[in-house]
């Protein structure tokens, strides 16, 4: 501990040394300055540049469109059917019902063959898509699917999800073929 004298009181009847605990009140400005200089990295990387070469369209007049990828959101919650829909963004452009029909492939696998050959045809059909062999981008699906569902059925979805094939041409100049599609899951 650490004191302060500050010389005896008036008249002598009291004396005004006190002790300042100074061990806590060090180890409060240590905490302090630990947590500044966290908050002041945290806080520059919120930040945005804002300069003047941000896009826009070359008259003010009018407005930049912005072409956006179809996705394919495959809808797995039915009992007896499948739901392919097609989206831009958040724009439903097409549903189409496919009829859940398995069909046993292994001894505990499954397989939905009806599915695949309509992602195929619906995949064909897509005038957004990329099929050149020399784009990287690949087109995106999104599997909705419920909680309760078992592993070996979302399985065989995604199976036929990645049912259509294209070409690409890989960094050593050979092509070879590779799914169309990536699957990632919704948020339920």
């Amino acid at each position: 501990m650490a004191g302060i004298d500050v010389g005896g009181g008036h008249g002598g009847k009291r004396s005004l040394n006190s002790e300042i605990p100074l061990i806590p009140f060090i180890d409060f400005l240590l905490c302090l300055v630990s947590f500044l200089l966290i908050t002041a990295v945290w806080s520059q990387m919120a930040r945005i540049n804002a300069d003047a070469r941000v896009p826009g369209p070359p008259d003010p007049n009018k407005e930049l469109e912005e072409k956006k990828d179809k996705t394919l959101h495959v809808e797995m919650k039915g009992e007896d059917s499948f739901k392919l829909v097609w989206k831009e963004g958040s724009t439903v452009i097409n549903t189409i019902d496919v009829p859940r029909k398995q069909e046993k492939v292994g001894k505990d696998e499954i397989a939905y063959p009806t599915l695949a050959e309509k992602i195929t045809e619906e995949w064909n059909k897509n005038e957004s898509r990329h099929y050149a062999a020399t784009d990287d981008k690949i087109d995106q699906a999104v599997l909705h699917t419920d909680n309760s569902t078992e592993f070996r059925d979302v399985i065989a979805v995604i199976d036929a999800v990645y049912a259509p094939q294209r070409e690409w041409k890989e960094p050593s100049g050979e092509i070879k073929k590779r799914s169309a599609l990536n699957v990632t899951f919704s948020v339920n």
